[in-house]
């Protein structure tokens, strides 16, 4: 039986041997006292921390992670232990955090040694401790029980040990800082200087304070989509190994590439990788997990990525000093010493480009191993529409935690394809963009030829006309609709579409046909204004009942499902007053359940000046044909998007829907 404990909630155990999972944001560590019925300490000896990990019946982790495991056989404890309490504590040092309340709140699981959780608590309401007892194991009347703590001390361990009654406390406290090296700056292993003549600088990718970030013209930051995944600021010393069992998954190595790589090892061998496993990563349902292994292979790829880049271009400046060194020195030209140093650098130069691209190819490698396992292991509202999962596809009781909104690539790495996942409830509304932009001609480049297959005959050999881009456009944005109406429950979402000059009729017949788009495109000047009166209103009505606790009082015809308002062929049929509305939809709605989905031409709108600026800044710009317009902030690769669009001939999309549809039906036989 799982339990979601509070804090001050007990939950009983019903085994002696169990371990203590601990996920936070940062480094931590992680410390088990042992007291008695008041839980007071009899001495150090009573205290599992790094410098000290095994004690009678309880083993802790050695050092500070951001992920940690506590193993606990509470049969073999000595009978005067009634209290098993885990500490967490920041690290020090510069650039610590000063209290845990600076990140995110730290989470407990207690689990079987295999993985089965039995309880789960995080510690929320932190602020500026940094020393805290996260959960207690005690015992009462013979039988161990679980209880959600979360008391918190600004004074650090030597104050939270000194509460527990511990004598010398401060003393411990500052050994466990010793014996951690929490007390100063971690220090980084100097590379070997017989490793490589020439060592290839390491990239660290780091995270930009808050504030705004300068990208090209065209290029959208994946920062502004919600919860985006986020490179991490660490990396693991040359030759490192991915570890895919590991929650916070190390990453390939972005220090120096090693010398010629050793013949590839089969996954799981005793020198290779662990075999990828799907669902490998921190989380409390395998939805969860998932998602978060997505987050954590954008994340290698962007750090492996970045290393070669960085690898490859100091050996691109490397080889043209040499060069000019050479051509420097005029008594050099003499007797073709210049021509040998040309020769020297130029094979220096293949050799580094050369020793990087195979650690990439590496890393690449065991990526794609991941993909294999990940992608058919997704559920439907993280698939993409041809993955076999949506042909026993069923209605969900509750929404997914995100969807997929297509895929993301980047050129070393053409057909690895990452998910672009973006959390439920939408907090952003999205722009399909249907002008003409710099897009790839079609056909002139092999890495777009997965695209082509794709997106069907609309593509040819030459770039794709207005037309062609228009109706890409609205197959998107019936495609994106469909995701969404088939990833919330029966009657929870509904959409709504304002088409002014009636032209998106055929591109909607998979939404009409299936009647989960009851009601036909409002057109013309007169229904557009009547749908935006309509949710303006609805905001309106929401954001006073939210504020004043008083949704009961809402009217009863008020619809309680999420609206998605679909906008074809933005700016025509719109006049002063419908552009504000839009506006007050983009930035208030989000926040009750209301949200845009335009299908525009950005350079269109350009015509109405700056009035409009706020509006397709504020929402996510997707395109209906490959293009890297979407770039991450951290290390400012330009990324290629996918649109996520069916295959070609393929039912999928209509056969979803009209389940969706017999769904409402039968949840609300007054909609048929």
């Amino acid at each position: 039986m799982t339990a979601e404990l509070v804090r001050g909630q007990n939950h009983p155990l019903d085994r002696t041997r169990v371990e203590i999972r601990i996920a936070a944001d940062g480094p931590v560590l992680a410390g088990v006292t042992l007291g008695d019925e008041q839980g007071r300490l009899s001495g150090a000896e009573a205290v599992a921390h790094p410098g000290a990990p095994r004690r009678a019946g309880v083993e802790v982790p050695s050092g500070p992670a951001a992920v940690q495991r506590i193993a606990v056989d509470l049969g073999v404890l000595p009978g005067a232990v009634h209290r098993v309490s885990v500490l967490l504590a920041l690290p020090g040092g510069p650039g610590a955090p000063r209290g845990f309340g600076a990140a995110a709140a730290p989470s407990v699981a207690v689990t079987t040694p295999d993985g089965i959780l039995l309880a789960g608590y995080t510690v929320t309401g932190l602020g500026p401790e940094s020393a805290l007892v996260a959960v207690e194991l005690y015992r009462r009347q013979g039988a161990w029980r679980i209880r959600a703590v979360g008391q918190g001390y600004a004074g650090g361990l030597a104050e939270l040990l000194r509460d527990q009654g511990l004598p010398g406390a401060a003393e411990l406290a500052a050994r466990i800082e010793e014996a951690t090296g929490t007390g100063r700056a971690p220090a980084v292993a100097a590379p070997d200087p017989s490793a490589a003549p020439d060592p290839v600088p390491a990239v660290r990718p780091e995270r930009p304070a808050p504030g705004p970030t300068a990208f090209a013209p065209e290029t959208e930051s994946l920062a502004g989509v919600p919860d985006a995944p986020a490179v991490g600021l660490g990396a693991p010393p040359a030759g490192a190994r991915l570890d895919y069992r590991h929650p916070r998954r190390p990453t390939a190595s972005t220090a120096a590439p090693a010398p010629a790589p050793a013949p590839p090892v089969a996954a799981g061998g005793p020198d290779g990788p662990a075999a990828p496993v799907a669902g490998d990563a921190n989380g409390w349902s395998m939805e969860e997990r998932l998602y978060n292994q997505v987050r954590g292979m954008f994340e290698d790829l962007a750090r492996s990525v970045a290393a070669y880049r960085s690898a490859a271009g100091f050996a691109a400046s490397r080889l043209e000093r040499e060069l000019d060194e050479a051509l420097a020195d005029p008594r050099a030209r003499l007797g073709g010493a210049t021509e040998a140093a040309r020769v020297a650098a130029r094979d220096r130069h293949a050799d580094l480009v050369g020793r990087a691209r195979a650690v990439l190819d590496r890393d690449l490698a065991q990526l794609a191993a991941e993909s294999e396992v990940v992608e058919p292991a997704l559920p439907p509202a993280l698939a993409r529409w041809d993955n076999p999962v949506w042909h026993a596809y069923e209605v969900p009781r509750q929404p997914p935690m995100a969807v997929r909104l297509g895929d993301l690539h980047l050129p070393e790495a053409p057909e690895l394809r990452i998910p672009l996942l973006v959390r439920l409830p939408l907090e952003r509304g999205l722009w399909i963009d249907s002008g003409p932009g710099p897009y790839p001609r079609a056909g002139r480049d092999p890495e777009r030829e997965f695209g082509r297959r794709e997106l069907g005959s609309a593509l040819t050999d030459a770039a794709p006309d207005e037309a062609a881009l228009g109706r890409l456009a609205l197959e998107t944005a019936v495609a994106v609709a469909a995701r969404l109406l088939a990833a919330h429950p029966p009657g929870g979402y509904a959409v709504q579409v304002l088409d002014p000059a009636g032209s998106a009729g055929p591109a909607l017949a998979p939404l009409r046909e299936s009647g989960a788009l009851p009601e036909p495109p409002a057109a013309g000047a007169r229904g557009v204004a009547a749908v935006l009166e309509a949710l303006t209103r609805r905001v309106d009505l929401l954001q006073m009942a939210v504020r004043h606790r008083a949704t009961e009082a809402l009217p009863p015809e008020l619809d309680p499902a999420e609206q998605l308002l679909i906008v074809h062929d933005f700016p025509h049929g719109f006049d002063d007053r419908a552009l504000n509305q839009l506006r007050y939809l983009a930035d208030e709605g989000p926040a009750v359940g209301v949200h845009l989905m335009m299908v525009a031409d950005r350079s269109r709108a350009r015509e109405y000046g700056p009035v409009l600026d706020p509006l397709w800044r504020a929402l996510l710009r997707l395109t209906p044909v490959p293009d890297t317009h979407l770039a991450d902030p951290w290390v400012g690769h330009a990324w290629t998007y996918e649109p996520p669009l069916a295959p070609r001939r393929s039912e999928v999309i209509r056969r979803v829907l009209d389940r969706v549809a017999e769904a409402r039906r039968a949840a609300d036989p007054q909609t048929g």
